[in-house]
C-alpha cells in the first residue's frame, strides 16, 4: 500500500485511509468535522440535511471541506432574534475556522472558490432544516465576498460527496436506493449535540 502523507496539524483525528478506488489517500468526514489539506488527496462525506462547503485556493491547491448543520429551534420559530444569532454564530464558526486554516497553510483569500452541497429533505417531517442550512451558506458566501462556482443542494436524497481540493473537481452520487437510517440517526445525534452545547464550546464538535 502506498504511503499516506501525514495530516496537517490539528487534523490527526480525522479518519484517513488509502482509497483503492480513487488510488489516492482520502479523508472521511462525519457531521461536525472539517478537514484541510495541501496534499493531492480526496475528502469524502455523506450528507442528508447537513451542508458541506468545499473551499480551495485555485492557484495553490490548498483546500478543505466541512460538514455542518445549524442549530434549530424547538418549535419556537426563527423569529426569535437570540435563536437566529446563535445559528448564525455557529454557521460562521463552521466556515471561518476552515477558511482560516486554509489561509494558514498557504491559501490566499482572493484565490478562494467555493462549491456547496447537501441540504436534502430526507425526512418529510423535517422540511426546514436543509433549506435553512442552504440559505445560511449562500448568505455567508455573499457576505464574505467569496466566489461560488458550483452547487448541488436541496432535493430529497442523501448525497455522497467526493472532493479533490487540488483540482477542485467534485463527484456527487445521490443515494436514491439507500434503505437504512444510518444518516438520519447520525444527523439527529449531531443535532442533539450542537443544541445541548453552547456555541462558545462548539470547538469540541470539530
Amino acid at each position: 500500500m502506498p504511503t499516506v502523507n501525514e495530516a496537517l496539524p490539528g487534523f490527526e483525528h480525522i479518519n484517513r485511509y488509502w482509497d483503492r478506488v480513487h488510488k489516492m489517500q482520502a479523508a472521511k468526514l462525519l457531521p461536525g468535522e472539517y478537514y484541510v489539506t495541501e496534499h493531492d488527496e480526496v475528502i469524502t462525506t455523506v450528507l442528508g440535511s447537513c451542508v458541506s462547503a468545499c473551499v480551495r485556493d485555485r492557484v495553490f491547491g490548498v483546500g478543505g471541506m466541512n460538514h455542518f448543520m445549524l442549530p434549530i429551534s424547538d418549535g419556537q420559530g426563527w423569529g426569535n432574534a437570540d435563536l437566529v444569532s446563535t445559528a448564525t454564530r455557529y454557521g460562521n464558526y463552521a466556515m471561518e475556522h476552515m477558511i482560516n486554516d486554509i489561509l494558514t497553510h498557504g491559501g490566499h483569500r482572493k484565490n478562494l472558490e467555493v462549491k456547496i452541497f447537501g441540504g436534502g429533505q430526507i425526512i418529510a417531517s423535517m422540511t426546514s432544516i436543509g433549506n435553512k442550512n442552504i440559505d445560511f451558506v449562500r448568505e455567508y458566501i455573499l457576505a464574505e465576498g467569496l466566489t461560488l462556482v458550483g452547487e448541488d443542494v436541496g432535493d430529497i436524497y442523501p448525497r455522497k460527496v467526493v472532493y479533490y481540493p487540488k483540482s477542485g473537481r467534485v463527484k456527487i452520487k445521490k443515494l436514491k436506493d439507500m434503505h437504512n437510517d444510518t444518516i438520519i440517526k447520525r444527523e439527529r445525534k449531531y443535532q442533539h449535540d450542537i443544541e445541548e452545547k453552547p456555541v462558545e464550546s462548539s470547538i469540541e464538535l470539530f
